[in-house]
């Protein structure tokens, strides 16, 4: 494995971070703040608990993982969209690196901004809610596994796009109202039947559920089920990665 093209890519990614450090940290931390703010502060102590957890508490799993997404999907597919837009990738695409370390140095960059994020945001909300994490372990691996996991999707987005504002389609139009449906705010159990069938298509409801158990033992859907739906939506975008370097898809013409 060539190791010292890895560092190469995954040094450059998080000096672009370095640099554009107000966007890039700032301005998530400062947006999931006033949610905590309006949320958990305000209307969360006017709120009854959520199977025996506070409001302002109940929420905190979700906007950390609203934040996870999105960061994951934007960082990833803007470090691999702008060697494509400049024309560097042929150079990337050129060197003695194999597809895999290309993958592992965008992707891995990707996902440690998107964990430390998460840390960051989680420590935050210290200072406006008062929560518990019931499950430390299981909490960091479901925060490292789904930043590669929606990392692998930036990747693909990344690379799909012809333009800037393709970039945001995904984030913005999906990924959004997915997670603002897939439990975030509420319990699905507080749902009438037929809604909470509907609201178990939502594939973010698993993520919201599994990573909300890991904070307080309490989920909409089983533990071992939102395990196998993070670990398939991985298999799923490692999958489509593996296609792209296999066909060439808009990276060799």
């Amino acid at each position: 494995m060539n190791l010292y093209s890895i560092r190469a890519i995954y040094n450059f990614e998080m000096a672009r971070t370095l640099r554009t450090i107000l966007q890039s940290v700032a301005t998530p931390v400062i947006s999931t703040s006033l949610y905590f703010v309006v949320f958990g502060s305000a209307i969360g102590s006017r709120m009854v608990e959520i199977n025996g957890v506070s409001y302002g508490a109940f929420i905190i799993p979700g906007l950390i993982m609203l934040t996870l997404l999105m960061q994951s999907i934007t960082n990833a597919s803007f470090g691999i969209y702008m060697p494509r837009f400049s024309g560097t990738i042929y150079e990337v695409l050129s060197a003695p690196i194999s597809y895999f370390e290309i993958v592992l140095g965008y992707v891995g960059a990707a996902a440690t901004k998107s964990v430390v994020l998460g840390l960051i945001i989680l420590v935050t909300a210290t200072f406006f809610v008062d929560y518990s994490i019931k499950h430390p372990i299981w909490m960091f691996s479901f925060l490292v596994l789904t930043s590669i996991t929606f990392s692998f999707l930036g990747f693909i987005i990344g690379v799909w796009a012809d333009g800037f504002e393709k970039l945001q389609i995904v984030p913005m139009m999906v990924v959004t109202p997915l997670v603002f449906l897939g439990g975030t705010f509420y319990s699905i159990d507080m749902l009438p039947p037929f809604w909470q069938g509907v609201t178990l298509l939502n594939p973010v409801v698993y993520l919201v559920s599994g990573f909300r158990w890991s904070f307080y033992g309490v989920a909409d859907v089983h533990i071992a089920i939102s395990i196998a739906m993070t670990f398939g939506f991985l298999a799923l975008f490692l999958g489509i990665v593996w296609w792209i370097f296999k066909t060439g898809y808009k990276l060799k013409n």
